[in-house]
């Protein structure tokens, strides 16, 4: 098939609460480029809060009237010239932040964190997942291994990635009783890894009795709460009084967030993962006296996320089993709206005869 004689459809996010579908031509691929052909792209919640709704974002969350979906997977179906790793046929991931490479983050793998005016995020500056086909440089690319979906690796692209990156920072091991606040698809996933990871208990606690069901009915907490009034109490009390030594937020909400830190224990790691929201503490007791760390994670690396990849398939885990409910792209307005609903697990777009038994 000529791909680049063909033309593909793109989901555009306007900004208010709908979805726009348009036609473009197919990109061609230049120096160290491909042409992938998506197989799957999830919705992230960071789409919802930043995009759907408004376009509030500036700087890095600045949406500049692209193709959507940052969480895109598939395979190369054409390359341009000066490759140097990856081939026509290879299936990938894609790390959605394409930095300049050159600056101190991007030497460390942090593209997330790369501050240059070349920087584009995939699905916000430059065209994302949400089309048949997308334009990726080779740079950005992971590799996806033949154990692993193709949503497995869209779930990987942001979600798990991200939780991956700050289960590590707070040094997570079968030595901890974990703490999770927030049951959206970050919260299921952090449960997800921190089993895999070897946590010795894991509670968790949403305001959503939907998703604390779904945590239940995935097998991936020892007990979770509804959030209420003497949530504190009933937490403390499923740690045996003693607090948690890792607690993470996934909500951005600062009622659980305050929950996080004053419900691990002394000398505990938080990780703060949810975006958005605030945080109110009383510094000497709620940190400083029971000798607390508080770490801030966004994103992660491209190589921590090659690490996640070869892991997955060593743990036999498959992050797609959090997707509940898949759309083609001509059904995008239905997905996004039931995903900021709120009353769901994961939500992807797939692509293609290959998964179409995948589709809702």
């Amino acid at each position: 098939m000529n791909y680049l004689s063909s033309k593909r459809t793109g989901a555009f996010l306007p900004g208010n609460s709908t979805v726009e579908l348009r036609e473009l031509d197919i990109p061609i691929p230049s120096h160290g480029q491909v042409l992938i052909k998506t197989k799957s792209s999830t919705i992230c919640g960071s789409d919802i809060r930043a995009i759907y709704h408004e376009h509030v974002g500036k700087g890095a969350e600045g949406y500049q009237n692209v193709v959507a979906g940052h969480e895109p997977s598939g395979q190369i179906v054409e390359c341009g010239p000066g490759m140097k790793r990856f081939k026509k046929g290879d299936r990938v991931i894609v790390y959605h932040i394409s930095g300049c490479g050159l600056c101190n983050d991007c030497r460390r793998g942090y593209m997330i964190s790369c501050t240059s005016e070349h920087r584009a995020a995939y699905g916000w500056q430059r065209d994302g997942g949400m089309s048949e086909y997308i334009l990726a440089d080779e740079k950005d690319l992971v590799w996806l291994p033949d154990e692993l979906t193709y949503t497995d690796g869209a779930q990987v692209a942001c979600g798990f990635g991200t939780v991956y990156e700050g289960l590590e920072k707070i040094g997570l091991s079968g030595n901890d009783q974990v703490l999770i606040t927030g049951l959206g698809p970050v919260g299921l996933a952090a449960c997800m890894l921190a089993r895999s990871m070897g946590a010795q208990k894991i509670v968790a606690i949403d305001v959503s009795e939907e998703r604390c069901q779904l945590a239940i009915d995935k097998g991936l907490v020892d007990e979770v709460f509804v959030s209420e009034d003497n949530i504190m109490d009933k937490v403390m009390k499923a740690s045996s009084g003693l607090g948690y030594e890792k607690s993470v937020d996934c909500s951005g909400n600062t009622h659980a967030r305050q929950l996080c830190v004053r419900a691990t224990r002394k000398w505990g790691k938080i990780a703060l993962i949810g975006e958005g929201g605030t945080m109110e503490l009383n510094p000497s007791p709620d940190l400083i006296h029971d000798q607390k760390t508080i770490y801030g994670s966004w994103v992660t690396s491209i190589w921590k996320m090659e690490e996640l990849v070869e892991r997955l398939v060593r743990w036999n885990i498959h992050p797609e089993e959090l997707v509940t409910h898949r759309f083609t792209l001509d059904k995008a307005a239905e997905a996004y709206e039931l995903m900021a609903s709120g009353k769901c697990g994961k939500v992807a777009i797939v692509f293609d005869e290959e998964v179409k038994n995948e589709t809702h």
